[in-house]
């Protein structure tokens, strides 16, 4: 499938459509983040020169089943939208011979599942997942999922993790040490490595301003 071929704009119109009527989710994990993800998805795997018949549907449908962050099966959540995509697509006649890599697709993507990505599609869909998670959309999803859980945003003892343990189930700031700022590291593929030092800035530079209003170190 070719960017804007015409069964790239029929099957964009089918999953568009499905996110608008049943997409769940919090507000990190809306339709707006499916949206970005699919674009980048498609810019990482230009970057690849790799065809759309596997990337479009993972990136469209890697959430398709929705997981409370505080849930005891948040783990696996990936293999649970990876099992309901495979029947979504199956109903809507999508070719069989793509499925098993879509569904590895969207299995591997997962930070919490750790799963080893074992095709180039997989790494291209996990990348893009991950870049939404840092730079300025990823820090106002931190923040906006951190009210919606009620969390504080920083800790008063010690706001940057200087001497403890981050806990992000209390603290929107500790997020960023237990989880955003190693995303960088874990990237895939060579656009995507480039991308996610440019955000990974992003975010230091608001750790440093932080620590400059509140009177800490955010470094």
């Amino acid at each position: 499938m070719k960017a804007n071929s015409a069964d790239d704009q029929k099957w964009t119109a089918i999953f568009r459509h499905w996110l608008m009527e049943e997409a769940k989710g919090d507000p990190a994990h809306d339709r707006q983040h499916i949206e970005r993800v699919v674009i980048t998805a498609r810019e990482l795997a230009g970057q690849e020169q790799l065809s759309l018949e596997i990337v479009l549907p993972a990136a469209w449908l890697h959430d398709c089943v929705h997981v409370e962050k505080s849930s005891p099966q948040r783990s696996q959540a990936s293999l649970m939208a990876a099992d309901h995509a495979v029947t979504l697509l199956r109903e809507w006649a999508y070719p069989e011979e793509y499925l098993d890599a879509i569904h590895h697709s969207i299995h591997a993507h997962s930070f919490s599942a750790d799963i080893e990505t074992k095709t180039l599609e997989a790494k291209v869909l996990q990348d893009a997942d991950r870049l939404d998670a840092i730079g300025a959309v990823g820090l106002s999803r931190c923040l906006m999922l951190g009210g919606y859980m009620g969390s504080q945003l920083y800790s008063l003892d010690d706001p940057f993790c200087d001497s403890r343990e981050p806990d992000d189930g209390a603290y929107c700031i500790d997020h960023f040490y237990k989880k955003l700022l190693t995303l960088e590291g874990t990237m895939k593929t060579d656009s995507g490595k480039n991308l996610a030092a440019e955000r990974t800035e992003f975010l230091k530079c608001f750790l440093s301003q932080l620590g400059k209003e509140i009177g800490g170190n955010g470094e």
